[in-house]
């Protein structure tokens, strides 16, 4: 598996219009840089975490390290580099992070080359009661927010009938017009939108059945307008009347939809990810990665976050502290975790490079 492509996700999901109040720090792969939190005097311990950058780390950094660190005194620095890097960095035994913040696949990753930590779920208080889903507890990473591929769709065409299911998607009769999916530049592919359609129960996707998917796929190959390789294309795309109906990244179109854009989500059916936190092997500051890990479960830290990014908490108590709005709008409340389902990493990572080889060979047929 390449390593950028699940990993690099976790940034590009952005989404437009978020004004975040404080930009992350970034360090270099040394470690340099200046703290961005401000401290209580309590600590004069300074804790590295990774994440990914952008809008995602601005997010953290306003929900998360800023009042850890008011709370604790323990200040936060952050360094933005991806897997390769860091895995480079625990094998020579010197990692410049305490904690990962990164996909679940990449742990899956760093747990076959024994580069993290196994977590003592002890040390988490907020854990034991967080009733966080068993799919995100791992031994060597919680998990901590989820985001959503969906589809998206233009509430002016069709009729005034609204689509409902990928399998309406696959219907260019009854719903007639141009359509948009992701392409693999983007991410993985998206086989389980086309077995969905082809009537595969969600609890039935895994393992997925390729030949079926790619059948599917040249179905509604001939209505797809456009493949997206970028996050802001199916707003586009769907903004010019190019395309009537898109799968796009949840969060996505938000901006242009509170703009009077006539555009609607529709979550059936929808693919969930994960990012998770855990420890590098020989971090250096253990105690108080494990603080840091406890304060990101905390049910108002978890509301927090999620107000002002729209990835969604993995601890179900999050929701009780949140807007009715803003909760409607997220992949993991309860209506939505019934209705869609979540990405088989494992066999992603065990499937990839074969899914790819044919997606591309499927492309240019």
């Amino acid at each position: 598996m390449k390593d950028s492509r699940i990993d690099r996700r976790v940034f590009l999901r952005g989404v437009g219009g978020i004004a975040a109040g404080v930009a992350a720090t970034s360090l270099t792969a040394c470690g340099t840089g200046t703290s961005r939190s401000v401290g209580s005097g309590k600590s004069s311990k300074t804790l590295v975490v990774r994440n990914s950058g952008g809008s995602y780390g601005d997010a953290n950094q306003q929900a998360i390290y800023d009042p850890f660190t008011k709370e604790t005194g323990i200040q936060v620095k952050v360094v933005n580099i991806e897997y390769a890097q860091m895995l480079a960095q625990i094998k020579q035994g010197r990692p410049q992070f305490d904690v990962i913040d990164d996909s679940m696949a990449d742990f899956v990753l760093f747990k076959q080359q024994d580069a993290t930590e196994d977590l003592d779920y002890d040390r988490l208080k907020n854990f034991k009661n967080a009733g966080i889903a068993k799919a995100l507890v791992t031994s060597n990473a919680v998990g901590k927010n989820y985001w959503a591929s969906v589809m998206a769709y233009r509430t002016d065409a069709f009729g005034g009938k609204k689509p409902s299911s990928w399998a309406d998607f696959w219907d260019t009769k009854t719903f007639s017009g141009n359509r948009a999916l992701q392409a693999l530049d983007a991410d993985l592919p998206e086989l389980e939108f086309a077995l969905l359609a082809d009537g595969v129960a969600l609890d039935k996707l895994y393992p997925l059945d390729v030949d079926r998917a790619f059948k599917a796929l040249t179905e509604i190959k001939p209505h797809v307008r456009k493949f997206w390789d970028t996050g802001a294309l199916p707003g586009v795309l769907l903004g010019r009347k190019e395309v009537d109906a898109s799968s796009v990244w949840h969060g996505r179109l938000d901006a242009l939809i509170k703009g009077g854009a006539p555009l609607a989500y529709q979550w059936n059916g929808a693919r969930r990810q994960s990012n998770g936190l855990g420890i590098p092997k020989g971090a250096a500051n253990l105690d108080a990665a494990y603080q840091l890990i406890d304060f990101a479960l905390r049910p108002e830290v978890q509301a927090s976050y999620a107000e002002i990014y729209p990835m969604a908490p993995s601890v179900p108590g999050a929701y009780k502290k949140l807007a009715t709005t803003t909760a409607a709008n997220l992949g993991s409340s309860p209506e939505h975790l019934e209705s869609g389902f979540d990405l088989d990493v494992e066999w992603w990572i065990k499937n990839q490079d074969a899914v790819s080889k044919r997606w591309q060979e499927w492309t240019h047929a």
